[in-house]
């Protein structure tokens, strides 16, 4: 039986994803483990994996802890670097085991990965500009650690009950990845077919926002809704992290329905236009396109 070694008392989302790396890894394989939750170092010496305790990286040996002098190193991350902390670590060498491929690991580094190993070493992703704060991943993790008053509940209990949390998004992060690194291709596709390249119609509703920043042109997109009747037309942004359009559907158009909609557009079966202006929907191909066009116009 594999022993899975991390530190005992408070935990964050570093620690527990890096146990969800390696339970599922080891699940996949159908090998057995127990999980040890001590700073005891003759019980660490013992452990086949020791992650975020233990004050040693080497990952041929599997420990994998950045907090000694020096610190585990760095990776980039677009113009930035993120030091590692133990989930990036054990994801670095195990990633590719829990993956279809490199680039699906890559995504998964960049979304979840690399996020939690900046916070879990004091790196802030974002700007908090105003008095309510986005709740973020680590937040999460920390409502389920026990409070002062919670005597009788078990910081050990708790992190199991986190850990099993965190497989469940990380094997979600996975399948998105995995199907998003399909539509890439799919998405491009469309786009170097597409006759007017402000307009992307797509035949399903693939992931698109990250493929067609990379396009200067695109303002909206067409893709079936998943109720398989309607067609719906979004409003490209101009960075996939902002709510800022490149292009707004028109004004007038903001928040009206069915008959008032088709009225102002002229478009037949033209169903609904929101009021934030990022999302229009018709019955058909044709009137999405025909919308989408009205609002280049516009």
């Amino acid at each position: 039986m594999k022993k899975l070694i991390t530190h005992n008392g408070s935990f964050h989302s570093d620690d527990i994803f890096a146990c969800a790396i390696l339970c599922l890894m080891l699940e996949k394989n159908n090998e057995t483990f127990e999980i040890i939750r001590t700073r005891d170092e003759e019980i660490i010496k013992m452990g086949d994996f020791v992650f975020d305790v233990g004050g040693i990286y080497d990952a041929e040996n599997n420990r994998f802890d950045h907090h000694q002098i020096g610190g585990a190193g760095r990776r980039p991350v677009g113009s930035i670097q993120i030091e590692y902390a133990a989930v990036g670590l054990v994801w670095r060498k195990f990633g590719i085991k829990l993956c279809d491929s490199q680039k699906v690991v890559d995504f998964v580094e960049k979304r979840l990965i690399a996020p939690i190993d900046a916070g879990d070493n004091g790196f802030d992703l974002i700007q908090n500009l105003y008095e309510v704060s986005p709740y973020l991943l680590q937040h999460l993790f920390l409502a389920m650690r026990p409070t002062w008053r919670e005597e009788s509940l078990k910081e050990d209990e708790m992190f199991l009950k986190s850990l099993e949390i965190a497989k469940q998004i990380l094997k979600r992060e996975i399948v998105q990845a995995e199907d998003s690194v399909l539509a890439e291709d799919l998405v491009t596709s469309a786009y170097h077919n597409s006759l007017d390249k402000r307009i992307i119609v797509l035949e399903k509703n693939y992931p698109y926002e990250y493929t067609l920043n990379n396009f200067s042109e695109p303002l909206f997109v067409i893709y079936p809704r998943e109720d398989n009747i309607n067609w719906g037309i979004k409003a490209v942004r101009e960075d996939p992290k902002t709510f800022i359009n490149r292009k707004n559907f028109p004004k007038l158009w903001a928040g009206l329905r069915d008959e008032e909609l088709q009225n102002v557009s002229g478009v037949r079966d033209a169903v609904f236009c929101h009021r934030g202006l990022f999302l229009a929907v018709a019955k058909s191909r044709e009137g999405a396109i025909k919308l989408a066009q009205l609002a280049l116009e516009d």
